[in-house]
């Protein structure tokens, strides 16, 4: 019988493999100039660092701490 710390490695593993297979997906297609988010301008630097990217670097830490339970 699984404990509860055999269920959250479970629970974490899950979100990575998500994770991974939904960047895999998102490599192919072309960054975006303005973030999903806020609107705001991505720089050119990020979109050339991370093909696909659709958030600015502050969404996507909000958006990490959010999916981890963290408050801001």
């Amino acid at each position: 019988m699984a404990d509860s710390i055999d269920l959250a490695n479970e629970n974490s593993q899950r979100r990575l493999d998500a994770a991974l297979a939904s960047r895999t997906r998102i490599g192919g297609m072309p960054s975006l100039t303005h973030c999903d988010d806020c609107g705001d301008p991505i720089p050119e630097a990020r979109r050339n660092a991370v093909p696909g990217v659709a958030t600015c670097i502050d969404c996507q830490a909000f958006n990490e701490h959010k999916s981890k339970g963290v408050r801001r």
